[in-house]
């Protein structure tokens, strides 16, 4: 059984539900979890988890993400990106300064529209379904935070006005709805053009691989081996938390998802197994000072 966490590079064309249905037909085990949608015709970092790591899904998606985007001003579409249908055209007339500008000032904490075209329910419903039926209804605003944004690259021609940024971002953030507003600012509209995710947490585009890359690791001859490779640990994850090995009576109240105790060395701890096995993230509770179970990972 693997457990564990593998770095997907997710091609255009498939869902991040696609992904996880064909690494269980390549793993041939069920429990897969993915740990935050991309659009379909996205590409990048997607981390998938396997087998007692689904526990971290929750947690995966709550880290903060780093996009890479183009956009283009004057056009404007019902899903933001290109592949929707156009509804605006405009005449862009900015310098570059003006631009670079705008796209600074959105860096910060702010509220955020979520697009029609998104996996959030409202009132138990997708609001891409009701986008495709040809409804809008109206959404609430989210707190997001934009913690940078650094501009690769603008193009100003007669014809064109585009620009490519990289966006380090909280999660919960819409990309082509950044893109949207930034239009909206400028009073000419814009229009999401490609989107790459290069990291999500700690999980770079580096060492992402393709599904037909890990296919290949599986079919090898020296599968497990590469596997071993392949597959990020649990506790990894946990790398910035202290760890802890329990004996004895600790051992025994952790297999059996109680308290310990423990001198105070952080919020949160990794705990090991005398067999050096990792067991479980504890959390520290002021009021009782003692170590709670937090997630429990034993096998």
């Amino acid at each position: 059984m693997i457990n564990g966490i593998i770095n997907v590079y997710k091609e255009a064309g498939f869902t991040s539900f696609d992904v996880v249905a064909k690494l269980r037909g390549i793993t041939k085990i069920r429990k897969i979890g993915h740990t935050g949608t991309l659009d379909p015709d996205a590409t990048g970092v997607l981390p998938v988890c396997i087998g007692s790591a689904t526990k971290l899904c929750d947690m995966l998606t709550d880290k903060t993400k780093e996009y890479e985007a183009r956009f283009r001003l004057g056009l404007v579409t019902d899903t933001q990106d290109i592949s929707g249908k156009i509804l605006e055209e405009h005449k862009v007339d900015i310098t570059r300064e003006e631009l670079e500008q705008c796209i600074i000032s959105f860096i910060g904490k702010q509220q955020q529209i979520p697009p029609m075209y998104s996996a959030i329910k409202i009132n138990g419903q997708k609001l891409y379904d009701l986008a495709r039926a040809g409804k809008e209804v109206e959404r609430p605003a989210r707190d997001i935070e934009i913690f940078n944004i650094i501009i690769k690259d603008i193009s100003i021609t007669d014809s064109c006005v585009e620009a490519c940024i990289r966006v380090e971002c909280s999660k919960g953030t819409y990309i082509r709805t950044l893109c949207h507003d930034i239009g909206q600012k400028l009073g000419c509209g814009a229009t999401m053009t490609s989107l790459v995710r290069v990291r999500s947490g700690q999980f770079v585009i580096e060492d992402a691989l393709k599904l037909s890359e890990i296919e290949a690791i599986f079919r090898a001859e020296d599968a497990q081996a590469q596997i071993d490779r392949l597959v990020v640990p649990v506790d990894k994850v946990f790398d910035g938390y202290q760890a802890i090995i329990v004996q004895g009576e600790q051992e025994r109240r952790v297999l059996n998802g109680n308290f310990i105790d423990s001198a105070y060395v952080g919020d949160r701890i990794r705990v090991y197994l005398a067999d050096n096995s990792f067991a479980a993230v504890y959390e520290y509770s002021v009021e009782k000072k003692i170590y709670k179970p937090y997630k429990m990972f034993l096998a």
